[in-house]
C-alpha cells in the first residue's frame, strides 16, 4: 500500500518487532507512525513519546487475542498523532516526525502504552529513530540487504525509494511519561547501551519484519554511525517519571548522562500540573531546591548543562496536546489536582497547545541552522530561540512564570548569573 500524501507531506505506519539484545529472549512489537516530505529530503526528525494511554483502551488484551485469528492487531488503532498534531512545525522545516507506541503492561488486568520509569520505551525510541534513517518508510526492510533473506528478495532500488532522511539528525521529544522516556532515548547509542548495561537493560536492538517466518537486521552496534540516530535535542513536555524496582528503575542515570552532554535541552512544565510537579518521583521541578528533582539532575548547581527550564502560567498536564483524550483529562480534574484552585487551566486544543507548536517550530528551527558538534553553551544561551522563550509572553497570548533569578527561564548557574549581572559584571 502506497503511503497517503498531501499537500507535499507523506504519512505512513511501520510495524516491527525489536529485541533488545540477542543474548536477551524479549521482544515487543511496536508500530510508528512517521509523516515525512514526498520529495524525500527531510533535513533531521523529531521522534515522539507519547504519554500514559494515549489512544488505547481497556479492551486491549481481548482485542490482542482475537487479533491473532483474525490477522488484526490493537497497535494499529493507536494513533498518537492525533493528540499531539505539531506536524506544521516540522513541515516548517523540512523535517519528519514520528511517533512510537508498544505493547507495553501497566498493571495487572490495565493495558497500557507506557510505564513512567520504564527506560525500555526510550531505547525503542532510538531504535526506531535509526529504522527511520537507515531504512526509510519501509516494512520490507530485509529487502535492501543482499544478506537478509536470500538474494532472491534482494532489491537495489529500495533504499532510494524508501529513505526521506539526508542526515541522522534526531530531536528526542515527549510529553508526561513519554517526556522522561526521552530523556533516555536523547542519550545516544554509546550511553543507552552503557547505561543499560549497568542497570540490567542491556540494549543492541534487533529488528525484526512482521513475517510469519520474520527476517532480522543486524544489531544497532554494526549499523554504519551515519545510519544510528545522533540527538541534536531534547525538548520535554511535563515529564513523569516513575520508580518500581526491575520494572521501572528510573531515569536518573540518563539525566545525569545528559547533564554533561553538549546539546540543548529544554524541559515545559505546567502551574497547574500535578502529575509533573507533584505525582512524579521525583517530580519535574520544585521551588524548593533542597529535593531531588529531574531538572535538578539535568542541570546540576555548578555543572556546565545546557538543559533549560520553563514554567507556563495557567499550564495543565494536558493542555499541550491538540485533542482531548479522556484518560489524560482526569489528571487535570479539580477532584484529582489542587494546584490551582480558582484558576482555569488550559484545555487541550487551546492557547497551550498552539504555544506548544510553536515552541517546536522554533527548537527545530534552531537545530536546523546549527552545525552539528560546534557552538556552546553559550551560544546556546544567547541563541535566537531562547531569546524567544525567555519572556513573560514569548508568543503574545500564553504567559510563562518567572524564577528567582527574575528570568522566565531556569539553567544551571542562572541566579548566580543574575546577581553578577545585576552588580554590573559581564
Amino acid at each position: 500500500m502506497k503511503p497517503i500524501c498531501i499537500n507535499g507531506y507523506c504519512f505512513d505506519r511501520i510495524h516491527l518487532w525489536v529485541q533488545y539484545h540477542k543474548s536477551i529472549p524479549l521482544f515487543i512489537e511496536v508500530v510508528v507512525e512517521v509523516f515525512y516530505p514526498k520529495h524525500r529530503q527531510a533535513e533531521g526528525l523529531v521522534m515522539f513519546n507519547h504519554g500514559f494511554l494515549i489512544g488505547n483502551d481497556l479492551l486491549y488484551y481481548p482485542k490482542k487475542i482475537l487479533g491473532a485469528f483474525l490477522n488484526d492487531n490493537p497497535l494499529f488503532g493507536i494513533n498518537p498523532s492525533y493528540y499531539y498534531n505539531y506536524s506544521s512545525a516540522a513541515a516548517d522545516n523540512n523535517w519528519a516526525i514520528a511517533f512510537i507506541s508498544a505493547s507495553h503492561s501497566q498493571g495487572t488486568g490495565l493495558p497500557g502504552i507506557d510505564i513512567g520509569g520504564n527506560p525500555r520505551v526510550g531505547q525503542e525510541a532510538y531504535a526506531a529513530a535509526s529504522y527511520l534513517i537507515k531504512y526509510g518508510a519501509t516494512d520490507l526492510f530485509y529487502r535492501e540487504d543482499e544478506c537478509g533473506r536470500n538474494q532472491l528478495f534482494f532489491d537495489c532500488s529500495l533504499p532510494g525509494k524508501s529513505r526521506f532522511m539526508t542526515s541522522n539528525k534526531v530531536i528526542f521529544a515527549g510529553h508526561s511519561v513519554g517526556g522522561a522516556h526521552a530523556q533516555a532515548a536523547a542519550c545516544g547509542f554509546d550511553e543507552l547501551k552503557k547505561i543499560g548495561g549497568k542497570t540490567g537493560k542491556p540494549f543492541n536492538p534487533i529488528i525484526y519484519d512482521r513475517e510469519f517466518l520474520p527476517v532480522s537486521s543486524e544489531p544497532l552496534s554494526e549499523w554504519e554511525p551515519a545510519h544510528r540516530a545522533s540527538p541534536v535535542g531534547l525538548l520535554q513536555l511535563s515529564p513523569v517519571d516513575q520508580y518500581f524496582p526491575l520494572v521501572a528503575p528510573g531515569m536518573q542515570p540518563y539525566r545525569e548522562a545528559l547533564s554533561v552532554k553538549p546539546m540543548p535541552i529544554v524541559m515545559a512544565v505546567g502551574e497547574c500540573d500535578c502529575p509533573s510537579l507533584l505525582s512524579s518521583t521525583p517530580p519535574a521541578w520544585q521551588e524548593n531546591t533542597d529535593k531531588p528533582t529531574q531538572f535538578k539532575q539535568l542541570a546540576p548547581a555548578g555543572g556546565n548543562s545546557w538543559a533549560v527550564a520553563a514554567r507556563i502560567a495557567k499550564g495543565s498536564h494536558c493542555g499541550y496536546l491538540t485533542e482531548p483524550d479522556t484518560l489524560c483529562q482526569v489528571s487535570d480534574s479539580e477532584k484529582e489536582c489542587n494546584l490551582c484552585p480558582g484558576i482555569a487551566p488550559y484545555p487541550p486544543d487551546g492557547d497551550e497547545s498552539a504555544f506548544t507548536t510553536e515552541l517546536f517550530r522554533r527548537f527545530i528551527a534552531l537545530n536546523s541552522k546549527r552545525n552539528e558538534g560546534k557552538g556552546s553553551r553559550n551560544e546556546w544561551l544567547t541563541s535566537p530561540f531562547i531569546s524567544w522563550l525567555n519572556k513573560q509572553s514569548p508568543d503574545g497570548t500564553v504567559k510563562l512564570l518567572p524564577f528567582r533569578s527574575g528570568q522566565y527561564i531556569d539553567y544551571a548557574g542562572a541566579e548566580t548569573m543574575q546577581k553578577a549581572q545585576g552588580a554590573g559584571i559581564p
